[in-house]
């Protein structure tokens, strides 16, 4: 019989909000939504994993300095500072320094923010994502920012050909979902009590998921729709939980640190 190794424990990070139309996020809706903009801290017995840093922690309190007056008035960014990813890792007692490993979905400036704070870490992105980054097309070119790209050239990174067992005993899978954009990845941790898919933006809400919609401005977006029946067809064969990292409904329903999985 094959057995796994297990994540210890999984937080998810209080997270600042974006305040969007919703018609951005999916075809047919209307009105404006809040979304969470989360980050996830796993802990594992050969390292502490961070996915997706969110947004620049500066943002919450300074939108405008950050991200500029025009991209931050469409953005309607709240929060507190408590909600900052320093503070967040802080608060359950862990150093900045103690993590290993960051894993990014992709290169948007929503899931990137945070990567200076990690200088130690190895880390990963899917394969193609940082070129994409470097001369991406022009309906994603907003939401790759030149900053994230100055920071990534000082750290310790690799791209992840296809899917991989971060450390090769199937508690966390950095997993392939390409479309949202060429790098995307979505991340399976596999806990004692149940196993988790973390979708970082290869879907954005329950509802697209369901109806196989891709997001109005992927990249590829036959590519989106294939990597979304991956995650369902995984669900189905790992017995797990897809979490959508920007779907306020997951948000509400799932536990937030200092609630944890385990």
């Amino acid at each position: 019989m094959t057995t796994h190794g297990h994540a210890r424990r999984l937080w998810a990070l209080d997270s600042p909000t974006l305040t969007v139309q919703s018609e951005t996020l999916l075809y047919g809706t209307s009105g404006e939504i809040t979304i969470p903009v989360p980050s996830f801290l796993i802990e594992h017995p050969k390292g502490l994993v961070v996915f997706d840093t969110g947004l620049h922690p500066d943002a919450i309190e300074h939108p405008d300095r950050v991200y500029g007056s025009e991209l931050a008035a469409d953005l309607g960014i709240g929060g507190s500072k408590d909600s900052r990813l320093d503070r967040q890792i802080e608060a359950l007692g862990y150093k900045l320094s103690d993590v290993t490993h960051v894993i990014s979905s992709h290169g948007h400036f929503d899931h990137t923010g945070g990567l200076f704070l990690f200088p130690e870490a190895k880390h990963y992105f899917g394969e193609g994502e940082l070129r994409y980054a470097s001369w991406p097309d022009p309906i994603q070119s907003f939401v790759y920012r030149r900053e994230m790209l100055d920071t990534v050239r000082t750290l310790d990174v690799r791209e992840v050909p296809g899917d991989l067992d971060l450390f090769g005993d199937g508690a966390i899978t950095i997993l392939a979902t390409p479309g949202h954009s060429p790098g995307e990845v979505s991340l399976v941790v596999r806990l004692h009590s149940r196993t988790f898919i973390l979708t970082g933006d290869a879907v954005h809400l329950r509802a697209a998921l369901e109806q196989e919609y891709h997001f109005p401005i992927d990249a590829d977006t036959a590519s989106a729709v294939r990597s979304l029946r991956k995650l369902k067809y995984l669900r189905e064969s790992l017995d797990a939980t897809i979490w959508i990292s920007h779907d306020p409904d997951d948000w509400a329903e799932f536990a937030h640190a200092p609630g944890f999985y385990e």
